[in-house]
């Protein structure tokens, strides 16, 4: 994974009122923090940031009047209603260095042929991978699977050099019969037209 870069400004005012004012100027307030430095209050822009953190993991190259700090975004608080950006806490990374991140499972396949279904109980998994090579996602197959069949933290295949954090037993896909009737409707609405 490739850093994005964004460019940022220094924050120097603070409050509701000011990180109003710069979000109506299209700014973001954000703080980086980590490695035991002081925490760095920023302005990003807020159009590149949303873009770049659609990203799950994105890791961003952020250039502080003139100064690079390479981060990923650990927390994004969101308006409820209208889900622009409203604050982000960056963490400092360094190249070479692992971090934990939740990682997005994504279910592909085909189950049996049957009245099969499957629940998804988790739908991220705790993993460590360096910074600046983190997974966007973990995919798991389905393909044929039966009623009964399950698939564990410690079934997943994870990319070189990512390690489950999970306890390797924590239930991630469970496949069932569906209990859904299946064209009974049909069969009873065919005797009630033919009385009608």
């Amino acid at each position: 994974m490739s850093e994005q870069k964004l460019a940022a400004t220094t924050r120097t005012e603070f409050g509701k009122g000011a990180a109003r004012k710069a979000r109506v100027a299209g700014k973001i307030p954000a703080v980086i923090y980590g490695h035991g430095a002081d925490v760095l209050h920023i302005l990003l822009p807020a159009k590149a940031t949303t873009l770049a953190v659609r990203t799950p993991n994105a890791l961003l190259e952020i250039d502080v009047d003139g100064e690079a700090h390479l981060a990923l975004a650990k927390d994004i608080q969101r308006d409820p209603i209208k889900q622009i950006i409203e604050h982000i806490d960056l963490l400092t990374v360094r190249k070479g260095e692992k971090v934990e991140v939740e990682v997005n499972v994504h279910v592909e396949g085909e189950l049996a042929p049957g009245a099969n279904v499957f629940n998804q109980e988790a739908n991220t998994v705790l993993v460590s991978a360096d910074a600046t090579n983190l997974p966007e996602t973990i995919t798991v197959s389905i393909e044929g699977r039966k009623a009964g069949e399950h698939i564990h933290a410690g079934d997943l295949e994870l990319p070189a050099g990512v390690e489950l954090l999970l306890d390797p037993e924590t239930m991630v896909i469970n496949i069932s019969e569906s209990t859904a009737p299946v064209e009974d409707d049909a069969a009873e609405a065919a005797p009630a037209a033919e009385e009608a």
